[in-house]
């Protein structure tokens, strides 16, 4: 009977599991799909899901994605690569910016005892930031910039996107530095390492798997960020999922265009989620083992 009982519980756990993959993978093959459908399969009479069989497969939207002279072509999606590199550069910077600060101040909570407020009292002051709506500091964010010339500037979008993500990742590392052994720190100062020397050459190496998924998390919500950027910029500092809107107008929503342009959003974080794979199994574990 524990046999039979064990095989069904497996039974269960793998459907459980091909429902939820078919739930998640779905979307994803929608867009693709899409992203391969002309004008004409996309706004037909009934739905089509299977290339070669119920439609025929074109590349006309990342032709126009991708097309010579770099203008606003067909698609709308404009200069790519100057997207590109304003999202992946605000995200990238706005990322790392956030886990060196976030990790001095997470460590600072671990490791030290403030005398005026309690520890978890500005933890908890600090992540109370990040449950901020967004929509209530984007008219201040619009003045300050705006006195500060900084408008339509990628410097304007790293900074917010930093502010915006610091609380969480404080967060994250916090919990981590509070399951690192204190004693290999006193260690090494009593061998002399100051405790500057303890948090470069202890701390942090110890700490990169947690470092590695708390920049993870700060990358992909400035990538997809959407009504910050819609504020602060105009045209020199536009980002992708700003431009992806830009498909929805007055002649109709080109579906087959925003798949297109979804693929090509979705496939930097993809990248670095597979680039940094090894460390992401620890580091969403962090404090799972004691």
């Amino acid at each position: 009977m524990p046999v039979i009982r064990g095989r069904r519980l497996s039974i269960g756990a793998y459907i459980v599991l091909f429902v939820w993959a078919l739930f998640t993978l779905l979307p994803i093959y929608w867009i693709f799909v899409t992203s391969i459908k002309s004008a004409m399969a996309v706004q037909g009479p009934r739905p089509t899901f299977i290339p070669w069989v119920d439609f025929t497969p074109t590349l006309d939207a990342f032709r126009s994605i991708f097309g010579a002279g770099g203008g606003y072509g067909v698609s709308g999606m404009g200069n790519l690569t100057l997207l590109m590199r304003n999202s992946f550069g605000a995200a990238f910077f706005s990322a790392l910016l956030a886990v060196i600060l976030g990790a001095m101040a997470a460590y600072g909570l671990t490791r030290f005892q403030y005398r005026r407020w309690k520890n978890n009292d500005i933890a908890f002051w600090i992540v109370s930031q990040r449950m901020f709506p967004p929509v209530a500091l984007v008219v201040p964010f619009y003045i300050l910039f705006n006195q500060l010339n900084l408008l339509d500037r990628l410097p304007s979008l790293i900074i917010v996107y930093t502010a915006m993500n610091l609380p969480l990742v404080v967060w994250l590392l916090r919990d981590y530095f509070a399951d690192l052994p204190i004693e290999i720190e006193e260690a090494a100062m009593v061998d002399g390492a100051s405790r500057f020397g303890a948090f470069f050459r202890i701390a942090l190496p110890l700490a990169v798997p947690g470092l590695v998924i708390a920049f993870l998390f700060a990358f992909v919500f400035a990538w997809n960020e959407f009504l910050l950027a819609l504020t602060l910029t105009i045209d020199r500092a536009k980002t992708l999922p700003l431009q992806l809107a830009g498909n929805v107008s007055v002649q109709g929503t080109r579906y087959w265009d925003i798949a297109a342009q979804g693929l090509i959003v979705m496939l930097p974080p993809l990248l670095i989620a597979l680039l940094v794979g090894r460390y992401l199994v620890r580091g969403l574990t962090m404090g799972a083992i004691k």
